[in-house]
């Protein structure tokens, strides 16, 4: 998808919502609904770590996508970072959807399935054979709305080993 190719989903002004895959010239406007995000989430925030992430995001198509999401006016509403993963088990590249993020006000409405149905796309259309996703313990909602659009459980703990520092 290129950066002049917007998706819509969701129904009615209410859910409707577009993505686009963001540029570094998004990267400023997005760092404050990271550092949200991060803070609602209880996410230990290195900023160095991930405006070097984000960067590698945008710079590298190989690597995912960054897509940001707007509503039915045009106007930013959060954002959706998508890593590209491979698996024998999931018979192939998957894509980590390693953040979906709405501001507040834009939540209750749908907007959160609707991102997810972008997202489905997305995938489908880069060639992805699956999606996975971390959700934190603390936040069932979040999970409930990720099992209703499809998701399951694979019953197994995320394990991390970070091998670099960003310098």
């Amino acid at each position: 998808m290129s950066e002049e190719d917007t998706r819509s989903a969701g129904g009615g002004s209410a859910g409707s919502l577009r993505a686009r895959e963001a540029t570094e010239a998004d990267l400023q406007q997005l760092l404050p609904m990271l550092r949200a995000f991060y803070a609602e989430d209880r996410i230990p925030l290195d900023e160095r770590r991930v405006q070097s992430g984000l960067q590698s995001l945008v710079a590298d198509a190989a690597s995912g996508a960054l897509l940001i999401l707007e509503d039915g006016r045009g106007s930013t509403i959060g954002y959706v970072a998508l890593g590209w993963c491979f698996s024998i088990e999931q018979g192939g590249r998957f894509l980590l959807l390693d953040e979906l993020y709405l501001v507040p006000e834009a939540r209750g409405r749908g907007r959160g399935r609707a991102a997810l149905e972008l997202v489905r796309g997305w995938a489908r259309r880069a060639g992805a054979c699956a999606v996975r996703l971390e959700v934190n313990r603390h936040n069932p909602r979040a999970k409930r709305i990720y099992l209703s659009a499809g998701y399951r459980e694979d019953d197994r703990d995320i394990l991390t080993l970070l091998l670099t520092e960003v310098e």
